[in-house]
């Protein structure tokens, strides 16, 4: 176990020096995470948009679906990945245990529900505000979805954002999927758990630092971003 004091000033140095190993780690949680919240956002935004717009039997049961699913268990997802991907697997045959690309579904399948849930509270608002004029002017649920997604477009991106900040912390199923293969599959949150265990905490604090810079920077662009909605709608 190293000295706190001198763990720490190592650390600083890996940061301010670029150290080659922990700019690999971090460029690769970076690319993983922000893959899978485009993902996530992809299938998460329309679905969120047709549960908030969309008027049809089984709207609340799919509202409390998604609600419930913003808690999944990441170990629970990455048991069941793991069991997809693995060789004996129905998608066995694509070779993705162990590859970034395992780590970027398992986040994705993550972060969506999240997604879907806060996008369809954010416009169930905002349809609430617009359904009357929208029926007046005979819009259909396809041009009303793409309207109120439009016309949301600042909480949404908050949403998203909120999306990554759940994505870039994950460790659970990601570890499990990806397996913490040093140069292959080692992002932040896995290799700060394997350098603790290790007692190296030079490096473990590094990556804990870009870490919490990381989530900082996120809470500040969702703040900007709530700032810059508010105007806009008072514009």
């Amino acid at each position: 176990m190293q000295d706190f004091g001198a763990a720490f000033g190592l650390a600083f140095h890996l940061i301010t020096s670029g150290d080659s190993a922990l700019t690999e780690i971090v460029l690769l949680s970076l690319r993983v995470s922000l893959t899978a919240v485009l993902l996530a956002c992809v299938v998460g935004l329309p679905v969120g948009a047709a549960v908030a717009v969309g008027r049809f039997r089984g709207r609340g049961l799919a509202t409390v679906i998604l609600n419930s699913m913003m808690g999944l268990p990441p170990v629970v997802i990455g048991l069941l990945l793991y069991l997809t991907f693995s060789n004996a697997g129905p998608l066995g045959a694509l070779e993705l245990l162990y590859t970034p690309g395992a780590m970027i579904v398992a986040q994705a399948v993550l972060v969506a529900p999240i997604v879907a849930a806060l996008a369809r509270q954010v416009i169930d608002d905002l349809h609430r505000e617009y359904d009357e004029q929208l029926r007046s002017l005979g819009v259909g649920p396809w041009r009303t979805i793409a309207t109120v997604l439009w016309d949301a477009r600042y909480s949404l991106l908050t949403v998203s954002l909120a999306g990554f900040g759940r994505a870039i912390a994950e460790v659970g199923a990601v570890i499990i999927v990806g397996g913490n293969i040093n140069h292959v599959t080692r992002v932040m949150t896995t290799a700060i758990a394997l350098e603790t265990s290790k007692g190296d905490l030079a490096l473990a604090l590094a990556l804990g630092m870009i870490l919490i810079s990381i989530a900082v920077a996120v809470n500040a662009g969702v703040m900007a971003l709530k700032a810059t909605a508010s105007r806009s709608a008072y514009a």
